[in-house]
């Protein structure tokens, strides 16, 4: 929610309830006003039944908002919350959760009824990559930067994201990062924060999360930016919850159809064959979950490849899970994989 409709979403408790009724009537699909005091503290919410009862109980239209505020909202803290709250909150159907600070002021609102979930992760997102095999159109163009219909291939990495509640975004950076750093801004106009960590050379697909000291969040989203997908991130974080695992690797189904009868043997006997079997294997898309208490093992300033880090907690005895992807994905690296996305854009659902 913008910064914007906080404020359509917002009243001073001092504010008169025939005051409150008319900016009542400017959010009609919600009903609800928070109130506050002149700090931005949380005092209450607002809602047409609540005035109503008030009516009914003798205030008038020119009494005080603070007459008829209900004290007890719900509500969540920034960066300290489980993704149960959501869903407890959607299960009660309440549309609009107030997001507080330590001092209980709102700094955003959240409407249920336009997120597709609220996730309580960080996000990082590596777009240091020259995209040599992108060339000639990253000679002058970071590959992140590159127009997928409308818009740029990380915009719609940003958006999607977005959607799910989540609005804490560190970007690595490299090659032409400063058009990145120029187009996003630290992200206001998206109502969200960006920091920019700027690889001075190259550190592999996940070593410049090294270089990031201020992650807060218990688990890390991490992902490449040059892949175009509709993945469902709160299924992918849910399985990174139920399995209880250190690492969940999103995957992308990659199936082999073998023309002929394959058999099954045992030194020289055959013990069975299967016609025309088709085999199933998975790669990597490219996105992780990773517990932030992890990722000491990417060491500092060094080149370090995501795979490194798979198989160092492999051998850690470490719980890594992979999610695969059923739904739209590719990786934008070759000039006929940005010219099939600039295609595939009108028809996927996201």
């Amino acid at each position: 929610m913008s910064a914007s409709e906080l404020n359509r979403h917002s009243i001073l408790f001092r504010k008169t309830i025939r005051e409150a009724l008319a900016m009542l009537n400017d959010v009609p699909d919600t009903l609800t006003l928070f109130s506050v005091d002149d700090t931005g503290v949380l005092l209450g919410t607002v809602t047409d039944g609540d005035i109503r009862r008030g009516l009914l109980r003798g205030v008038t239209l020119e009494s005080s908002v603070e007459e008829v505020i209900f004290r007890n909202p719900r509500f969540i803290r920034d960066k300290d919350f489980k993704l149960n709250d959501i869903e407890h909150f959607r299960q009660s159907r309440i549309k609009l959760v107030p997001v507080l600070d330590d001092q209980h002021r709102i700094v955003r609102i959240i409407d249920l009824s336009r997120k597709k979930s609220v996730l309580p992760l960080e996000v990082v997102i590596m777009a240091g990559g020259r995209g040599e095999r992108l060339r000639p159109l990253t000679d002058t163009t970071p590959k992140p930067m590159l127009f997928i219909g409308s818009k740029p291939i990380l915009e719609h990495n940003i958006d999607r994201l977005i959607e799910f509640g989540l609005n804490d975004f560190h970007i690595t950076t490299r090659y032409l990062g400063h058009q990145i750093s120029d187009y996003f801004g630290n992200g206001l106009e998206k109502m969200i924060k960006i920091d920019y960590v700027n690889e001075d050379q190259p550190l592999g697909t996940i070593g410049a999360v090294s270089l990031i000291n201020n992650l807060t969040s218990e688990h890390v989203l991490v992902m490449n930016s040059d892949v175009l997908t509709n993945i469902d991130y709160e299924d992918f974080y849910k399985a990174f919850l139920n399995e209880e695992a250190d690492m969940a690797v999103a995957s992308i189904p990659y199936k082999v159809n073998m023309p002929f009868a394959i058999l099954e043997t045992e030194g020289n006997r055959i013990l069975s064959f299967r016609e025309k079997p088709v085999f199933t294997h998975f790669a990597n898309a490219g996105i992780y979950i990773i517990k932030r208490s992890l990722l000491h093992m990417i060491p500092l300033g060094k080149k370090f490849d995501a795979t490194e880090l798979m198989t160092d907690i492999i051998e850690r005895g470490l719980k890594m899970i992979h999610y695969p992807i059923i739904g739209y994905w590719t990786d934008i690296g070759r000039i006929e994989d940005f010219e099939k996305a600039n295609q595939d854009i009108h028809h996927i659902r996201f």
